[in-house]
């Protein structure tokens, strides 16, 4: 096997994807552009008809309409091919991810009083909505459980899933049992741009849904920024992302197996190290070359570590900490001497892992937070999916008379600077029989 290709930087002179990772040039968004819209536009006008015509193109199935949705006999057929144990460690990182979205909602319900007044934040969920799950001939489970439970903890009443089908006409046997685990109330055999745009503007089949979430390839990307102009979006997605930031105390080959399970992603995966140590670095490149060649898809991993692999050499733990928060990545692991005091100062993630025995892996499915996660430098404005994308949070408010009244002279001075005289005497009204 050929060397892995990855190169060690310095603060001086980064790779050259570091500031343009996930975005694609301009002829070339055009030219996806051009490919998804009209997807999208045949969706809207020919509906179940362009489903299937777009499924017999793209995934080489021929499906009939009725045959667009799962039905509870093809459930009953998954559970028969997959184990038992399989089927446990899905209901486990079912209830870890409800456990901690079940938090995160306890905490945004809240009230406040202060002289007469009582402010209230309440949560009401989203009506309806659409996760994505990818599929066809790979498999991923632990995506329909990310996307769905934080719907359902969140109290939607309609959890729609699409999925792309395999040569068979199917979806991944697990998938389907994942997306009853977490009690899916409808699953498509639709893939691609036009599933998205089956989701947000409807067919014969399929009712369209309020908000659209989960990762996809390209042009499931493209789709979706597309349609949100008509229906929210969660976040656009690219490649799966791993920044470690390390000292002279940390484990090379541990650094070395946590930047190969992000690269097996896929080709287009970054996996990078920044570290205050020469040594480790060339430590870990060792191991990278070892590790490589007898790892499973190690194709893969040879192309993203070859396109997307970097070591950087900083002089200072703050010159890590601030080329880190630069870079936004989805996965920051931070393994040094104190990792929290640099967790602190850390800004831009989405996802920080503290210690040698948090690998971002695990995060994937074991400790319950979610794996649906800002990419491609997203995590300076997004945050990963979690229950708040589906709720609305409201304020309710109620206020005493005297409350009222020890409030009134403060909206009659900004009233009076705004010139809305009229919202001080929707105030001042309720008080003028006692004067």
């Amino acid at each position: 096997m050929k060397s892995i290709g990855t190169k060690i930087w310095r603060p001086q002179s980064l790779p050259p994807y570091w500031s343009t990772r996930g975005r694609i040039p301009r002829e070339e968004a055009q030219l996806l552009k051009s490919r998804v819209k009209p997807i999208i536009e045949k969706v809207r006008a020919k509906q179940d008809a362009a489903l299937i015509e777009y499924t017999r193109k793209f995934d080489k199935v021929s499906l009939d309409p009725e045959k667009l949705l799962v039905t509870a006999r093809e459930l009953k057929e998954a559970y028969r091919k997959v184990s038992e144990d399989q089927i446990s460690a899905i209901k486990s990182i079912k209830q870890r991810v409800e456990a901690f979205e079940q938090r995160i909602l306890d905490q945004m319900r809240f009230q406040l009083r202060q002289n007469g007044l009582r402010i209230e934040t309440v949560t009401r969920p989203i009506e309806s909505v659409g996760c994505y799950v990818p599929g066809g001939n790979a498999a991923y489970p632990s995506t329909a459980v990310m996307t769905v439970v934080p719907a359902k903890v969140a109290g939607v009443s309609r959890v729609v899933m699409c999925s792309p089908p395999t040569a068979k006409g199917t979806i991944n046997p697990l998938t389907l049992v994942a997306a009853d685990i977490c009690k899916v109330h409808e699953v498509y055999k639709i893939g691609g741009a036009q599933a998205i745009a089956a989701l947000a503007y409807g067919t014969e089949s399929i009712k369209p849904v309020k908000k659209i979430v989960g990762p996809g390839n390209r042009y499931v990307t493209m789709a979706k920024i597309l349609v949100s102009r008509d229906i929210a979006i969660d976040m656009p997605a690219g490649p799966s992302e791993i920044l470690i930031l390390a000292d002279e105390t940390a484990n090379s080959r541990f650094i070395a197996l946590d930047m190969i399970s992000q690269a097996e992603h896929g080709p287009d995966s970054i996996a990078g190290l920044m570290t205050t140590s020469d040594e480790l670095a060339e430590d870990v490149l060792k191991e990278l070359e070892r590790a490589v060649s007898s790892s499973k898809r190690s194709t893969t991993v040879l192309n993203a570590l070859s396109n997307h692999g970097f070591l950087v050499i900083c002089k200072t733990i703050s010159e890590m900490v601030r080329l880190a928060n630069d870079f936004a990545p989805e996965h920051l692991q931070i393994v040094t001497r104190e990792p929290e005091r640099i967790a602190d100062k850390v800004t831009t993630a989405g996802l920080i892992l503290i210690g040698p025995y948090s690998p971002v892996s695990a995060s994937d499915y074991c400790y319950g937070t979610n794996h649906v996660l800002p990419t491609s430098g997203y995590s300076r404005i997004y945050s990963g999916l979690s229950v708040l994308d589906f709720v609305k949070r409201i304020g309710v408010v109620e206020c005493s008379k005297d409350g009222l009244l020890a409030l009134k002279n403060m909206a009659r001075v900004v009233s009076e600077a705004e010139n809305l005289p009229n919202h001080y005497a929707a105030i001042e009204g309720r008080f003028e029989l006692e004067e």
